[in-house]
């Protein structure tokens, strides 16, 4: 049809237009038809390139969420900057975070603000794992967890805890596996319902149940399970020895817990600048009460009745590093952060968001260097036993 178009065009040009007036006219009809072609390649690339954003490249590793379906959480759209800026002002404050009473409030705001953006950027299991040549971050990280079950020797049917189950990405990993019926506990309301949805999705809500609550004060009976395991979590707890207290009350006499913890190794130094602001980097960034040394976990635990079966930091060499996924996700933060600015800055995703991803790419960097450095380890194991003679601590 353009093509007859053009011909009726040059026909009627040709007879009564003057020749330089028809090339005109001609160049002119060109550009046109080249200008219309190029704007709608430009917005074919745009939509694409959207597309490829949101739907592409927007789903976390296990597809669990979305970018356009970013929240704060349990907090509402408008108050997630005001949020935010009431979190962070908890380090203005010190003596308030190591508070025990102020902690559970300042861990629930964290994770409110900060659950879907870890979903979307990371995937359902929010700790790290050693690197494993061959294997994807998603095999190593389940690998990594199923060591953990291994680890505490449970049976097919035992009731074990979950301490800190944030969306329970390693407790299905771990009832998958050991066949166990894993509770969890998260003091986040909002994971709560998270994690539920992803076991009845993944078909293991009949091995997995998850309960709102606080791990310094659990809802359990004494001696009530089979063994336990933590996993990066009691880091956020203002004093080792209370969680532990917990773990130590509900599970059953000769059982097995174990945990992996946020710790500054044995090059930490207390008077080195560097060291003492990239260890404050990652409290902040990551709503710890304070890191604790390497030393101080087995005291921690002997300290409530436990026996130290075995003590190992995973991060150690011959282990690869664990912080080798935060250097190759330089280029996915940058991606993700103008998409999160996009969609902050037309509505779909609350306004503080941006501040909060911001935030936890500072914290990646400070990580990164801790790792670098050899400061700092999250995995630092302790593998411990409940005494078979042992009286029940309340």
């Amino acid at each position: 049809m353009s093509n007859k178009i053009l011909f009726n065009f040059k026909r009627v040009c040709c007879s009564t237009v003057p020749h330089q007036t028809y090339l005109s006219l001609s160049l002119s009809l060109s550009l046109s038809l080249m200008d219309s072609l190029s704007l709608f390649c430009t917005g074919a690339l745009l939509a694409g390139g959207l597309y490829w954003f949101v739907c592409v490249l927007g789903p976390a590793e296990q597809k669990g969420k979305r970018a356009v379906d970013l929240s704060g959480g349990s907090i509402s759209a408008e108050k997630v900057r005001d949020n935010y800026k009431q979190y962070w002002s908890f380090f203005r404050r010190p003596k308030e975070i190591e508070t025990a009473e102020k902690v559970p409030d300042f861990v629930d705001t964290f994770y409110n603000l900060v659950t879907d953006i870890y979903e979307w950027g990371w995937g359902q299991s929010f700790h790290f794992s050693p690197s494993i040549p061959g294997k994807s971050h998603r095999d190593a990280t389940r690998l990594h967890e199923e060591m953990a079950v291994d680890l505490i020797d449970v049976k097919p049917g035992d009731r074990i805890l979950d301490v800190g189950c944030g969306v329970g990405g390693p407790m299905r990993a771990i009832a998958a596996h050991s066949r166990a019926k894993v509770v969890g506990i998260t003091i986040n309301d909002y994971q709560v319902n998270r994690a539920r949805m992803h076991n009845k999705k993944a078909g293991l809500d009949s091995l997995c149940e998850v309960v709102c609550g606080n791990f310094l004060e659990m809802p359990f009976q004494d001696n009530s399970f089979d063994g336990a395991y933590s996993i990066e979590a009691t880091c956020h707890a203002p004093k080792l020895e209370d969680v532990y207290a917990e773990v130590f009350r509900v599970l059953k006499p000769g059982s097995l817990y174990v945990s992996y913890e946020w710790v500054t190794t044995e090059k930490y130094r207390a008077d080195n600048p560097e060291h003492v602001e990239v260890i404050q980097g990652i409290e902040r960034g990551d709503a710890l009460p304070g890191l604790r040394s390497y030393s101080d976990i087995a005291e921690a635990a002997k300290k409530v009745g436990f026996e130290i079966v075995k003590e190992k930091d995973l991060a150690k060499p011959p282990s690869l590093p664990w912080w080798t996924r935060l250097k190759m996700g330089r280029i996915a933060y940058w991606r993700n952060h103008i998409l999160v600015i996009v969609l902050a800055a037309i509505g779909i995703a609350p306004k503080g968001t941006v501040d909060v991803h911001d935030m936890l790419f500072k914290t990646a960097d400070y990580l990164t260097r801790g790792g670098d450095s050899g400061i700092f380890s999250p995995m630092h194991m302790i593998l411990l036993r409940k005494p078979k003679e042992a009286p029940s601590k309340s």
